[in-house]
């Protein structure tokens, strides 16, 4: 708010809760500057729920003391807060690769939010269906053939060797045994194998990774097997 600003919302508080005009010349204008250094980052109004006259008028409605700048400071700084806590960052439109212009973005957007001067945007519910995909995304899909450009998988290699070993299996043609559930140490579809200890209590412990237990290699060629087959088998009309 500028000084006019300023000098407008006193002149309605004075209204309301006369015990906040000044008579005197020298007061009333050490009130308007101390007011406008405390408030001159604080909008007079937002197009989307702010109002400092509203604000000066609920205080004065639901407190017995004079208002001070603090309080319309601390109303403003709530409606901030509460209009974040309902905001989810849309995705940004510029170039993903360009950091900065992706923060810029980002943080441009929160500021609007924040001031008043743009609707939070909600968070998108999982729907079901497919969704269409940004074509620049899918031109770049249908270039590297997955997610995961070849050279960054083969560089991550070394630190997942286990999935690496999956992957390996199943472009192979032979049995992705992380597909199916292990009876040995019940590790779960997608999880590695452990070693199973017995503990004095007569329990299962794992806790180190291993290769696939050969129960689990067999029950994956099985089900392998089994899917081959029934693809095979003609249709019933």
């Amino acid at each position: 708010m500028n000084r006019r600003e300023i000098a407008a919302l006193l002149a309605y508080i004075g209204r309301i809760d006369p015990r906040t005009i000044r008579t005197d010349q020298g007061e009333a204008g050490d009130q308007l500057a101390q007011w406008h250094e405390l408030l001159g980052d604080v909008p007079t109004a937002t197009p989307h729920g702010w109002d400092a006259l509203a604000a000066a008028r609920q205080h004065t409605r639901t407190s017995p003391y004079q208002i001070q700048p603090a309080d319309v400071v601390q109303r403003w700084e709530k409606y901030r807060r509460d209009r974040l806590a309902r905001h989810s960052d849309p995705t940004p439109s510029v170039d993903p690769d360009d950091q900065a212009a992706w923060a810029k973005e980002l943080v441009a957007t929160r500021r609007a939010v924040a001031d008043g001067t743009l609707q939070p945007a909600r968070a998108r519910a999982i729907e079901s269906g497919q969704e269409e995909i940004n074509p620049r995304l899918q031109a770049r899909l249908d270039q590297v053939g997955s997610c995961i450009p070849p050279a960054a998988r083969a560089a991550f290699a070394p630190y997942r060797p286990a999935r690496a070993a999956r992957e390996a299996a199943v472009a192979q043609g032979l049995p992705d045994a992380l597909s199916v559930r292990c009876a040995w140490c019940l590790a779960q579809p997608g999880e590695s194998c452990r070693r199973r200890r017995i503990g004095p209590d007569g329990g299962a412990r794992g806790t180190a990774h291993r290769a696939p237990h050969p129960s689990r290699l067999d029950l994956a060629a099985a089900q392998q097997a089994q899917l081959a087959e029934q693809a095979q088998q003609p249709a019933i009309a």
